[in-house]
């Protein structure tokens, strides 16, 4: 059988400088690379924990000239990341200016602590205490 390994998720972002410097400022990621496509007048960025050929990351696809917020649709769920100390996260989060819709705390029916941040775009970040 084909070994399967997930390499990216993709996502439209409005503002490709503010999406960068939060997936990159306030998660810590890196900018692992980004390139423009003058004739199909789009940029990808893509940014992670590691380089891509170790770790999956995040593909952000800025298509010029859109001014329009996207229809983030209600069949995406959401992006999560394993964080320790989630609650002094969360704070540092909010204190920067970040959304965070679902406070740090334990999960319905489980004892997991999680929490929901929201990016520029608006898609959904969930937080995991490791």
């Amino acid at each position: 059988m084909t070994e399967f390994r997930m390499l990216h998720t993709m996502i439209r972002v409005k503002d490709l400088d503010k999406s960068i410097d939060f997936y990159c400022g306030n998660l810590g990621m890196k900018l692992l690379r980004k390139k423009d496509y003058p004739e199909g007048e789009f940029t990808l960025a893509f940014v992670g924990y590691g380089d891509e050929a170790n770790n999956t990351v995040i593909e952000l696809t800025h298509n010029w000239g859109r001014e329009e917020p996207y229809d983030l649709g209600n069949g995406f769920g959401h992006i999560a990341l394993g964080v320790r100390g989630i609650y002094d996260v969360c704070g540092k989060l909010e204190a920067q200016g970040v959304e965070v819709p679902r406070k740090p705390g334990p999960m319905k029916h489980g004892s997991t602590v999680i929490a929901f941040i929201k990016d520029p775009d608006g898609y959904m970040i969930e937080l995991i205490e490791k």
